[in-house]
């Protein structure tokens, strides 16, 4: 499925000339699903049902809705196609992409369970509010996808969006598990990688730091949400005392009920200020999850690279042993030379059918280097096209979001200080 969309490229020596060839090989694959289809999670919805060992359990399923674009560009009121799909098939679909285009930088699911969360809010996640605003980040992921030049034209994606029976078929006929497997095994060793990029490496290290910075980021908010919640509600004790201290007076009885009413207004107005509040933190939270789907792609190149000098070795190992066959000269100290020592050498024909088998493994490890050398090329060419692209990305979504974050807390205190002078004012008047 990686290859499909794809125009084949062609190597050649003038690397500026490469990477020109493939930035329009990447933009150039046709227009992005988003321009032919309208996409969006439209709704959530709790089920009963049976697990799978046949236990009953509650789930969530989230609706899909499709829509050709060109009937809603000639204004057409279609009824949208639509699907239920469950968290789990979301999973899977992104499993399916990351195996499947390693050196794409696969856009983050929501979190599955609540994280830097604050007492207000329900790590439950089956909790309608974050069942809410997971079914927003489902659809943010589904617009990334869609809109990527490369993950937009994958056949299972449109199959996933598309047929509601079946799909899950199509992605296990791809083999990506096997694939999946034996890459994690891979993975979960300690490279001692020779001459990796150093763009790379600065990348890698860079998802940590945004990692880093990110969760900290996250974890300051919870905490400053908390006490900024208890304050406000602190407030509401004034309405309530302004209140009943109002029956008891006659000249100012109207102006302490109406200080009253203001201080409920400013202590009940925290909630949706704060509710307005996670959403930013979510879209803070989804960079904290791009960092680990950029670290994969630095993994992967680790990975190449480490098959890439593995098989170089191997390589100039066996061309040792066949100057060595050859020659009789024994540079380094084997086994088999210490036995030619001690037994005498061995027969021509044995030493002629050696070398024929040396020979072939030769041939063979030569075309196993040149393999990985063009894999180890290809993935560093398209993850670094897919890097700058996804910089682009962020750096405009994380200032659009703290922007928006700073006006929403200016417009905070205007309204705190517009409520604080109408309580001091009626009571005063």
């Amino acid at each position: 499925m990686a290859e499909d969309g794809e125009e084949e490229l062609v190597a050649t020596d003038d690397d500026s000339e490469k990477q020109g060839r493939l930035n329009h090989a990447i933009v150039d694959q046709g227009c992005t699903l988003l321009r032919r289809m309208e996409i969006c999670v439209a709704e959530a919805e709790k089920r009963n049902g049976k697990n799978a060992v046949n236990m009953q359990e509650m789930f969530t399923v989230y609706l899909i809705e499709t829509r050709p674009m060109d009937a809603v560009a000639e204004g057409r009121n279609l009824s949208p196609d639509s699907l239920w799909r469950r968290y789990s098939e979301f999973e899977l679909l992104r499993s399916y992409l990351v195996v499947t285009y390693p050196y794409i930088v696969v856009p983050p699911l929501p979190e599955k369970r609540a994280e830097f969360v604050w007492h207000k809010l329900s790590a439950d996640n089956m909790d309608p509010d974050f069942v809410e605003r997971r079914r927003v980040g489902l659809e943010n992921f589904l617009l990334r996808v869609a809109c990527h030049p490369v993950l937009s034209n994958d056949k299972i994606l449109y199959h996933f969006l598309t047929e509601e029976r079946g799909w899950k078929e199509v992605v296990y006929e791809t083999g990506f598990q096997a694939k999946a497997e034996s890459r994690l095994k891979a993975l979960s060793a300690t490279f001692r990688v020779r001459n990796t990029d150093k763009r790379f490496v600065d990348m890698k290290h860079y998802s940590d730091e945004l990692q880093s910075h990110t969760s900290q980021l996250l974890r300051a908010r919870a905490r400053v949400a908390d006490r900024l919640y208890g304050v406000y509600k602190v407030h509401g004790n004034y309405g309530r005392v302004f209140s009943e201290w109002s029956a008891i007076e006659r000249e100012m009885g109207d102006g302490l009920q109406s200080a009253g009413h203001h201080m409920d207004a400013f202590a009940a107005s925290i909630d949706d200020i704060l509710e307005e509040e996670e959403h930013y933190a979510d879209q803070l939270k989804e960079y904290l999850f791009y960092a680990e789907a950029l670290r994969a792609v630095c993994r992967k190149h680790e990975l190449t690279q480490f098959e890439l000098e593995m098989a170089s070795q191997d390589l100039i190992s066996k061309k040792q042993q066949r100057e060595e066959l050859a020659t009789g000269i024994v540079r380094t100290f084997s086994f088999k030379g210490m036995t030619n020592k001690l037994f005498g050498q061995e027969a021509p024909e044995q030493r002629e059918a050696r070398l024929k088998l040396l020979e072939e493994m030769i041939a063979e490890g030569e075309e196993t280097v040149k393999e990985k050398t063009v894999e180890c090329e290809e993935h560093v060419e398209r993850a670094w096209v897919d890097m700058q692209r996804f910089e682009e990305q962020k750096d405009k979504d994380l200032r659009e979001a703290l922007i928006n974050y700073a006006v929403m807390q200016i417009s905070m205190c205007k309204k705190v200080h517009v409520e604080n002078t109408l309580s001091s004012w009626t009571f005063y008047s």
